[in-house]
């Protein structure tokens, strides 16, 4: 070879590793920026997520209000009780089987303790205080609400004396009705009314396994004993709900006259989500996608969100792990993860008043209402759902909601929720605030026992029905109740014989507590809990 050619050669191969150099070099430069800009967004996302908006006073107040409720609703011995008209009442609760059921609270107006209306309070309860623990906290609520929450899981441990067996009601209804009478009257033993394997409840027992899974993680922190026992039970009872499949309105046809179920697939799925969240065992999310999904899950069509019907809740509940990612999980699962998630966008298309598919179940001035009977159930659930799917979008920074060709921000979704909360507080037609001792014009005869009978009053089961039938307003303000609610006309009747309308619930009084923490900040944005 020549000496030119090797000159050649060497230039050449110079040039070449020049070029090598700078390609590498202009390589790090660019991951180095990528590196800064993913920086960058995220502490976005860490600044959306740690700065939260100025508290909203109405909704704060609000809460307190609301979550006073749950104090008159208390059943046992009471300690630091907040409602200076209720005393110890239920004290003999359960003592036929050497239970202690005398915690737990009264479902409604009346004296009794229906399982499956409680176990969906406390699981409410327990999922407002997870997302908005911050809310709450800022509130000065916290403490109550998680109070509130542990009187309902005491009573529930205790009715799981076994794996197979739940105990889910206390009391005869048809016998309590014929009363009306103080809970602290109450005299004698009262009936106990059981699921097992011979007469199976899977919805009751699920929603229980719900309560108890959501709760654990309530609890993690600060009790960590109490949570593992939470957890254990609901493991148990998930265990024993899907093993001995039936229908508890089948096994006991006398529910089907108060709580009657049209389904239990839903809290299979519900009961499974939050199992998921509470233990990481990828089994429970298996359950709810690939073995499961397809058949319970009824995706893509909207259902509304009750005590009854957990399938709305339960997709905004697994949509979260779509939107925040869950670790584990296989391509299948995070298909059906999927599902949930466009099922949930469907739910809120439905919501947004002006979205192509909204739906036509509202009164005239915006309120959700689907049926006569406790009507605000819907709205608050909804609106519920709506807001927490709003902030599930701003903490990931997901800008947009399509609606069959039209776009919708997180502020819509939240907008709602606000018509929907401050209807209920007294921006309606009637001027009234559906939540009793909020504003100064609410319901002043609400269908409640305690809350109609002085205290000082000695009255048996059937002489009570004076203060049922008097025309004087209620001697107790029932604070924090959440009465049923307007007619589809968007009148009320405030008379204590009208149960339709006049009535409280507490699962209702969890579903406005969940709403308000909701809206206490006005640009709320929640961590993972998983």
């Amino acid at each position: 070879m020549e000496a030119k050619d090797v000159e050649d050669t060497e230039s050449n191969f110079r040039w070449c590793w020049f070029l090598l150099v700078s390609v590498i070099a202009i390589l790090v430069i660019v991951a180095g920026v990528l590196a800064i800009l993913e920086d960058l967004k995220d502490s976005k996302k860490d600044s959306a997520s740690h700065h939260p908006g100025p508290v909203v006073k109405k909704y704060a107040d609000a809460l307190e209000i609301a979550l006073q409720f749950f104090d008159g609703q208390k059943s046992g011995k009471l300690v630091n009780n907040r409602i200076g008209w209720r005393g110890d009442s239920g004290l003999l609760d359960g003592i036929e089987m050497n239970l202690d059921l005398s915690k737990g609270m009264y479902d409604a107006g009346d004296l009794m303790k229906f399982g499956f209306p409680m176990a969906f309070t406390a699981t409410m309860l327990s999922w407002a205080i997870l997302e908005y623990e911050e809310n709450m906290k800022t509130a000065k609520q916290l403490g109550h609400a998680r109070d509130s929450l542990k009187w309902i899981t005491d009573f529930l441990i205790n009715a799981h004396p076994s794996e197979n067996v739940l105990y889910i009601q206390v009391g005869d209804p048809e016998l309590d009705h014929q009363c009306w009478e103080r809970p602290e009257a109450i005299r004698g033993i009262r009936p106990l009314t059981q699921v097992n394997t011979s007469f199976p409840g899977t919805e009751v027992a699920a929603e229980t396994a719900a309560a108890m899974a959501s709760a654990s993680l309530v609890f993690k922190k600060i009790d960590s004993s109490y949570s593992n026992l939470l957890l254990e039970h609901a493991q148990q009872l998930f265990s024993f709900a899907d093993a001995y499949r039936g229908s508890y309105s089948v096994s006991i046809p006398q529910v089907q006259n108060y709580y009657n179920s049209t389904g239990y697939e839903d809290e299979l799925l519900w009961a499974a989500a939050w199992l998921y969240h509470a233990s990481k065992d990828l089994s429970y999310l298996k359950y709810v996608t690939e073995l499961n999904g397809q058949q319970f899950a009824n995706w893509g069509n909207p259902t509304w969100f009750s005590w009854d019907d957990k399938h709305a809740g339960t997709h905004v509940l697994l949509s979260r792990l779509n939107i925040f990612g869950a670790k584990g999980m296989s391509s299948e699962e995070n298909l059906d993860l999927q599902m949930y998630r466009k099922t949930s966008e469907a739910i809120m298309c439905e919501l947004l008043p002006d979205s192509p598919t909204a739906t036509s179940s509202r009164t005239k001035g915006g309120l959700v209402w689907v049926s006569k009977w406790n009507c605000l159930q819907h709205a608050m659930a909804s609106a519920f759902l709506a807001v927490l799917f709003s902030d599930y979008m701003v903490t990931t920074q997901i800008s947009t909601l399509y609606c069959h060709g039209k776009s919708y921000s997180p502020a819509d979704l939240r907008n709602f929720a606000i018509s929907q909360a401050d209807y209920i507080l007294g921006n309606n037609p009637m001027k009234m605030s559906y939540l009793v001792g909020y504003g100064s014009n609410y319901p002043q005869n609400v269908h409640h026992r305690g809350a109609s009978i002085p205290v000082d009053a000695n009255t048996t089961c059937k002489d009570g029905f004076t203060w049922l039938d008097s025309i004087n307003p209620n001697p107790n303000v029932a604070v924090g109740a959440v009465v049923g609610g307007p007619f589809l006309n968007e009148t009320y009747i405030d008379s204590r014989n009208n149960w339709m309308q006049a009535e409280p619930t507490t699962y209702n009084s969890a579903l406005v507590v969940s709403l308000l923490s909701s809206l206490v900040r006005s640009s709320s944005v929640v961590d993972s809990f998983t």
